[in-house]
């Protein structure tokens, strides 16, 4: 296994796209979320709001995330919370 050295802001930028994945993957099954995804997703805007490109970039990774995990999720999950939507 190999480790590259991240510096802060991007190892931080992963975790905010992996809080807009786990926002989406909910909000697709159904899931009421335990956790305040806004409110963490909220507190990056203020330092991402210098690059308006960087927030679309991040959403659409975290689009392209939550697509290839439901696509391994049970049909059974995935059709009744997308018919409810």
């Amino acid at each position: 296994m190999v480790f590259t050295f991240q510096p802060p802001f991007w190892a931080g930028l992963s975790g905010y796209i992996a809080e807009i994945n786990a926002a989406f993957c909910c909000a697709t099954l159904g899931i009421v979320p335990t956790v305040r995804h806004a409110d963490y997703i909220g507190s990056w805007l203020e330092v991402l709001r210098e690059d308006n490109r960087a927030i679309v970039r991040a959403a659409s990774q975290a689009s392209k995330a939550t697509d290839w995990l439901l696509a391994y999720a049970p049909v059974a999950a995935v059709e009744p919370a997308r018919r409810a939507a």
